[in-house]
């Protein structure tokens, strides 16, 4: 179930403007009922101030009407008509406790993968170009620290994240590859006329 915002500020303010039970209102605001009560008895939550739920559009009043009068009805929070916008890209969120590898995972790309960009590798393990650069020119605060780790196996990217921005850098072999030999044909077309020339040239000369 989604919660409220503030959870126990919005129970505060139920507990204290309405006759809603505690079951009710906790499970309107994912609380234990008898955290709820707590807060009845003035027990827990003593220095939070309530939030009224209906000025933020969370609830209406007719609704909490309808579960004064049925304890056994649970409240429904109003669900925003324009849902929140999901990121879609940019660096992503690494928890407080990883974030000091992050280092570790940058030189380790620039040392295997220097063929990687810094907007990829800021994707991969989510820092700053600043950051990047620092460590590339061995100007970073902590320089003597840092030591090469693959960012698979610190848990800041997967394995095939890794692999997808390899092979998107990654220069196209393929092409020169079938180019070559018809490069080779016609230079070996070339050297064969060359050949030809100086063969009727020594022909014409023998016969004078």
């Amino acid at each position: 179930m989604i919660q409220p915002l503030m959870p126990m500020a919005t129970a505060v303010w139920l507990v204290d403007n309405t006759s809603l039970s505690f079951r009710q209102i906790g499970e309107f605001c994912s609380l234990h009922e008898l955290e709820v009560q707590g807060i009845a008895d003035e027990q827990v939550a003593q220095n939070i101030v309530g939030l009224d739920p209906i000025v933020n559009g969370q609830l209406t009043w007719d609704d909490i009407e309808r579960c004064q009068k049925d304890s056994t009805s649970s409240l429904k929070l109003v669900e925003d008509e324009i849902p929140a916008k999901t990121r879609s890209s940019g660096a992503r969120y690494t928890p407080v406790s990883k974030r000091q590898d992050k280092p570790d995972a940058i030189a380790w790309l620039l040392k295997h993968h220097p063929e990687l960009t810094d907007p990829q590798i800021c994707r991969l393990v989510g820092t700053t170009k600043p950051t990047i650069l620092a460590i590339r020119e061995r100007s970073h605060w902590n320089m003597s620290e840092i030591k090469a780790v693959d960012p698979v196996l610190l848990g800041l990217c997967k394995q095939s994240e890794l692999d997808a921005a390899v092979i998107k850098s990654a220069p196209p072999v393929v092409e020169a590859e079938e180019d070559a030999p018809e490069a080779q044909t016609e230079e070996a077309q070339t050297e064969e006329a060359q050949a030809e020339e100086v063969t009727e040239v020594v022909s014409e000369s023998l016969s004078e």
